[in-house]
């Protein structure tokens, strides 16, 4: 899932170079944190989080067909 999100994002922005996500154990499910160039923020979030809410149904159906669950935060 970690790969997967990194992928999707360093297509996305222009400083694929600053992209990263960590992974966050937390207690019932695995939080994957984004971070992006702070000029970034907006290709990711997108208007009305349009962009952001397309990432986490992504990443979520990835999830959900390894019968893991996954949260998806975009942090500065």
């Amino acid at each position: 899932m970690k790969e997967l999100l990194e992928v999707i994002a360093k297509n996305l922005v222009d400083h694929p170079e600053q992209v990263t996500v960590t992974e966050v154990q937390g207690e019932r499910s695995l939080v994957l944190e984004l971070k992006v160039a702070p000029e970034d923020m907006g290709k990711v979030i997108g208007k009305q989080g349009r962009i952001a809410k397309a990432i986490r149904t992504v990443v979520k159906a990835a999830a959900i067909h390894e019968d893991k669950h996954i949260v998806v935060e975009i942090v500065q």
